[in-house]
């Protein structure tokens, strides 16, 4: 744990680790979030974490005084909440970095995206002076993510003397694809994260592609430090949590409703346009059509849960996900048998049985950060699992020795993958699976965040 006569740490985030929700009768109800930065927050004691008010249950509680102790959720206004987040953040930085443009005829920057550009800079401006104001002197702060890369450079106008991280949780696009941005809002952005004493990000290749757009566009990357940490799964908190009596209760249900025998090929993915969901269903109907002897012997478990349902491209693409699911299960299925098993309802005890049950898992994006699916399977597989992993996954760099990689575009590469995978010795499966869960748990999320610290007070990692 930090010693107590650390400094003060901050954290910066979008979403914050708690939210609320208004019942009928006026009162407040709350819920506890999860994920690797709540957990890797957990080992320190000293600490004040700054958020935005997602909903309205959380801008009443703003309203009311009702929070946590350590937690200061912003009220920023909804709709420059909305301009920055879905108008930039979402549409336009998501999409820079895992290079989602449909080019001939997006992105186009005009008029309105300048208008929400300066949301995007005012929300911005809302975390870097609540971060000043609640800052003791020489604490430490450490922003995360796309949302918030203008706060390093703000908060390091307004408070000199703090110790400024930036994390960034996404790829980043390399120079020639982040020159789609307007030449002053990419210089900004970079300005933006230069703010920091130190930038890190989940793999080298994401910090390199930083590195080569500070030295193209601003010559360099100055005075910040740049660092690599990959964030890895839970693995005491997954395997307990595996083992309760709902994940059990969803595992005799997905072994009934997949049916005696029968192998089972699992993903489990937000319905987010990188995670390539409908090439890899595609992936699977190739498989079932030029390999029929795995019809009636395999199940595709996929469960896809909406996200950024707000946008019409996303909820366009989940119902592309289902469309393809249904148009499989129509052609291939028989009166005992559903090719496709698709559920698109969040349950992570349900998640968790997948993972168990699973023979093969898929994960297949254009691109991401890391992803943490590919590396919580291995971890709780009962009796081993083949990964099919994308080398556009940032978990590829540790975890590409012990999977079959693919090319997320080659939907006929990807079906013969799937093939190898099902059909892999389960001697060979077994010991890759071992190897994925060591590389998989190698930085547990409480040793990646105080790695970060140690980092930013420049004291040597382990």
């Amino acid at each position: 744990m930090v010693s107590e006569h650390a400094a003060k740490v901050l954290v910066a985030s979008n979403r914050g680790p708690v939210s609320y929700t208004l019942r009928e009768d006026g009162s407040l109800d709350s819920k506890r979030g999860g994920g690797g930065l709540v957990s890797g927050l957990s080992a320190v004691e000293d600490k004040v974490w700054v958020c935005a008010a997602l909903s309205d249950g959380d801008r009443e509680a703003v309203r009311r005084g009702v929070g946590e102790p350590g937690v200061r959720m912003l009220d920023i206004d909804a709709s420059v909440h909305a301009d920055a987040y879905n108008g930039i953040a979402n549409s336009v930085l998501w999409f820079v970095h895992h290079m989602l443009y449909q080019t001939p005829v997006e992105p186009v920057f005009d008029a309105e995206f300048r208008r929400r550009w300066a949301s995007f800079e005012a929300y911005n401006r809302a975390f870097a002076e609540a971060l000043a104001e609640e800052a003791d002197p020489d604490s430490v702060v450490l922003v995360q993510d796309y949302h918030l890369t203008l706060v390093p450079g703000m908060l390091r106008d307004l408070r000199p003397d703090l110790r400024i991280g930036h994390f960034s949780h996404t790829p980043w696009a390399p120079v020639d694809y982040f020159r789609l941005l307007p030449d002053d809002i990419g210089e900004q952005v970079l300005h933006g994260i230069l703010g920091a004493d130190r930038a890190a990000f989940l793999t080298r290749r994401w910090a390199d592609a930083f590195i080569g757009c500070c030295t193209e566009i601003l010559g360099g990357t100055g005075g910040t430090r740049i660092g690599v940490h990959g964030l890895g799964a839970d693995a005491d908190f997954l395997r307990r949590r595996s083992r309760e009596a709902d994940v059990d209760e969803w595992m005799a249900t997905l072994r009934e409703q997949v049916g005696e025998g029968r192998k089972t090929i699992v993903r489990v993915d937000r319905t987010e346009l990188s995670k390539n969901i409908v090439r890899g269903l595609h992936a699977y109907r190739a498989l079932l059509e030029e390999r029929p002897e795995w019809r009636e012997r395999v199940v595709h478990v996929a469960f896809a849960y909406p996200s950024r349902q707000d946008l019409t491209v996303y909820r366009d693409y989940t119902a592309e996900v289902q469309r393809v699911a249904e148009d499989i299960n129509a052609t291939y299925g028989t009166a005992g048998w559903t090719p496709v098993l698709l559920h698109v309802d969040d349950d992570f005890a349900r998640s968790l049985a997948a993972y168990r049950l699973a023979d093969v898992a898929l994960v297949n994006p254009i691109r991401d950060g890391m992803n943490l699916v590919a590396k919580e399977v291995p971890v709780v597989s009962d009796h081993g699992c083949a990964l099919v992993l994308s080398r556009e996954a940032g978990a590829y760099e540790e975890l590409g020795e012990d999977a079959i990689v693919v090319n997320p575009y080659d939907v006929s590469a990807t079906a013969a993958a799937l093939h190898e995978a099902l059909t892999m010795d389960a001697d060979e499966r077994s010991a890759r699976t071992g190897r994925l869960a060591a590389a998989a748990t190698s930085l547990p999320p409480q040793q990646w965040f105080l790695d970060q610290l140690d980092a930013l007070r420049g004291r040597p990692t382990a």
